[in-house]
């Protein structure tokens, strides 16, 4: 018997929304740092990663059974979809200049500027 299952039982109170809200809340914070370190590192490059992490997670959510567990998958899941189109607007903040480039990257706009 779960801890989940217990408490209920002792209870009468439901934690299971509770702790996938908070679960969202911090994954959400886990993917901004991986969104900007990404794009720092690899580019634009790193959104294939996102995708191929979202269309695993997203799987993995399909044949889990467990309720609370399919939806944290989800959530990493769509999160990782997320993160693409979060890759581009980086790439956008780091060429205004709201974010610092990486010195050892060539960037699109440099190989412009020369030709």
């Amino acid at each position: 018997m779960s801890f989940l299952t217990q408490f209920t039982e002792q209870t009468g109170l439901y934690l299971d929304g509770v702790i996938v809200g908070l679960c969202t809340f911090l994954i959400i914070g886990l993917f901004h740092p991986l969104v900007i370190k990404g794009e720092y590192y690899f580019g634009k490059k790193c959104r294939v990663w996102f995708l191929i992490a979202g269309i695993i997670f997203m799987a993995a959510a399909v044949f889990v059974a467990d309720v609370m567990w399919s939806s944290l998958l989800g959530v990493i899941a769509f999160s990782s979809f997320w993160s693409i189109k979060e890759i581009n607007e980086q790439a956008e903040r780091v060429r205004k200049g709201w974010f610092p480039r990486n010195p050892k990257r060539t960037y699109p706009e440099d190989t412009e500027s020369k030709g």
